[in-house]
């Protein structure tokens, strides 16, 4: 219930695509059924008539071929409808999930294991593709053609329409649940163990070069064989179960079926019914047991699905840290930025302050250079500013306005971060600059390589701007990856630029080259960088020094 009150919402919002295939289910059944029960009164009554020219051969033969034709249609419509409500509704909830990371704070990000978020968003999500198929459609499939079914061979025989749906109940209600609860640990233990396989694999792949400096190979394959193996016989015990669940099927089919044949002689013996349609009915019976097949195989795979809808739940359960207030201020497009008594300290380091009362006003175009040893704030500062987490104390204002009153959408317009960690995105080199001004053209993007210092060494390749990177710029050397994302923020439009030691890569005539061209590039923006490398005076117009958590001149 759980995981269904999870996807609800999805299936109203997608519940035309789904009552399509619902309906096209249903038909599918029921022109099976009807197939079989056609074929099987008209070959016993073709049987019964023997030479008798008043039988009619065509208009049975007719029928058989109709039904038959419209089992494939409806088929066709029911494969193609469900699987593409699914896929819909799939993408639909990942969507979902993948926004709410977007919007969870670095310091809830670090509490997941790398390639774990990965494994909530493809491997979890596609485990719920299971619920619509493989347990709704067909528990709903079974109940309506059941009844009606069970309302037809009633009006023959009453006794015989209660068995039928008897059974039916057992093999749509009781059957199923019994697999789901004999598949709930098994179940849990595969996305587990699932998602530990894609954890190691992301780690070993992110971590390839120190594990074979450090000849870890071997511990990185056993921890990722013994994942795998747990994967293995989890997935083992479900087939198990999957198996145990086809047998139940097999068995309530058969033991309905000899109860119609006993039930159907007495009936016949009777003169109750006739032979043909008794026989009509008893393979239209077994038409209808056909739907507890693919309602059997989703039962078992109910316990990985439930696992997994609780992972995904789990993040879309996660609380916003920096949600937007309810009535957000207007961002000035310029101002002063002002902080007042700002302090700040890591959870993870209670009674310690990072930054302890900092009053600072930085003007509007001013270059401000912030130094000190590593470790003592100033990529702190810098995410403080961006709004990047909010501080245990204090305000950070620009232009009048606390920057925690105002739409996070347009404070990202105003201010750009350089941080030490400034991905490369898997794609070309004039797609990752683009990201930083999706409108900018051919030179814009050279101006902004030149001053990253990088516009040399992107001529001198073959394709240019439209030269494939890897994935974290694994094609690039550190330096080069580096000016890259230097480059994407000196390419923004916004008008304050936090820069995080954006000289980390460069050689030092480089350095000294990117700070001589920086009043230039900067021209008319608000610039604070933090930074440990040398630079010429005329570079900046003030510098700071950050040491045990406040701010003196340099």
């Amino acid at each position: 219930m759980k995981t269904l009150r999870l996807l609800w919402p999805w299936f109203v919002q997608r519940r035309r695509s789904l009552a399509g295939a619902l309906l096209l289910a249903i038909l599918t059944l029921a022109a099976g059924m009807g197939l079989l029960s056609v074929a099987g009164w008209f070959l016993t009554a073709a049987f019964l008539a023997g030479a008798s020219i008043s039988f009619d051969l065509f208009a049975p033969s007719a029928l058989v071929r109709g039904l038959a034709l419209l089992r494939i249609v409806f088929r066709y419509g029911e494969r193609v409808v469900g699987h593409a409500a699914t896929l819909d509704l799939l993408a639909d909830i990942r969507s979902t999930v993948f926004a709410r990371i977007m919007r969870l704070s670095p310091g809830q990000l670090a509490g997941y294991q790398g390639g774990d978020l990965v494994a909530r968003l493809v491997g979890d999500i596609d485990a719920l593709d299971t619920l619509f198929l493989q347990v709704i459609a067909p528990i709903l499939t079974a109940v309506i053609m059941g009844l009606v079914f069970s309302l037809v061979l009633g009006a023959q025989v009453h006794a015989l329409g209660w068995l039928v749906f008897g059974a039916m109940l057992i093999g749509v209600c009781v059957v199923p649940y019994l697999l789901a609860r004999q598949a709930r640990a098994p179940g849990s233990d595969a996305q587990r163990a699932s998602a530990q396989a894609r954890t190691l694999i992301h780690s070993a792949i992110a971590g390839h070069v120190d594990l074979v400096v450090f000849g870890a190979q071997a511990q990185a394959q056993e921890r990722f064989g013994a994942a795998a193996a747990q994967l293995s016989r989890a997935r083992d015990r479900l087939s198990a179960i999957g198996s145990m669940g086809q047998l139940a099927q097999q068995l309530a089919s058969g033991f309905c079926v000899l109860a119609l044949l006993y039930g159907g002689l007495q009936a016949f013996t009777a003169q109750e019914i006739n032979g043909p349609v008794w026989v009509g009915l008893l393979l239209g019976a077994l038409g209808l047991f056909e739907v507890l097949g693919p309602l059997m195989r989703g039962s078992a795979r109910l316990g990985p699905a439930a696992a997994a809808a609780a992972r995904v739940r789990a993040v879309l359960d996660e609380p916003v840290a920096l949600a937007d207030v309810a009535y957000p201020l207007d961002l000035p497009a310029s101002g002063v930025i002002e902080l007042s008594n700002l302090s700040y300290g890591y959870p993870s380091m209670a009674g310690v302050a990072v930054l302890d009362g900092i009053d600072l006003q930085i003007r509007a175009g001013e270059r401000l250079a912030i130094v000190g040893a590593s470790g003592c704030g100033k990529s702190t500062l810098l995410s403080l500013l961006m709004r990047v987490f909010d501080p245990t104390q204090g305000m950070v204002s620009y232009g009048g306005a606390p920057i925690s009153q105002v739409r996070q959408a347009q404070l990202h317009t105003r201010f750009a971060l350089l941080s030490q960690n400034s991905p490369v995105f898997l794609g070309t080199l004039r797609s990752n600059l683009l990201i930083g001004c999706p409108e900018a053209d051919e030179a814009q993007l050279w101006r902004a390589l030149e001053n990253a210092r990088l516009a040399e060494f992107v001529r001198s390749l073959e394709n240019g701007l439209d030269t494939w990177v890897g994935e974290s710029g694994h094609s690039l050397s550190v330096g080069q990856a580096r000016r890259l994302c230097l480059a994407r923020v000196l390419l923004s439009p916004a008008v304050v630029w936090l820069l995080d030691e954006p000289t980390a890569g460069l050689d030092e005539p480089a350095q000294w080259a990117f700070f001589n061209d920086l009043a230039a590039a900067a021209e008319g923006k608000t610039v604070v960088l933090a930074t440990h490398a040398g630079f010429p005076d005329a570079a900046v117009d003030r510098v700071l020094r950050l040491g045990q958590g406040v701010l003196t001149p340099a």
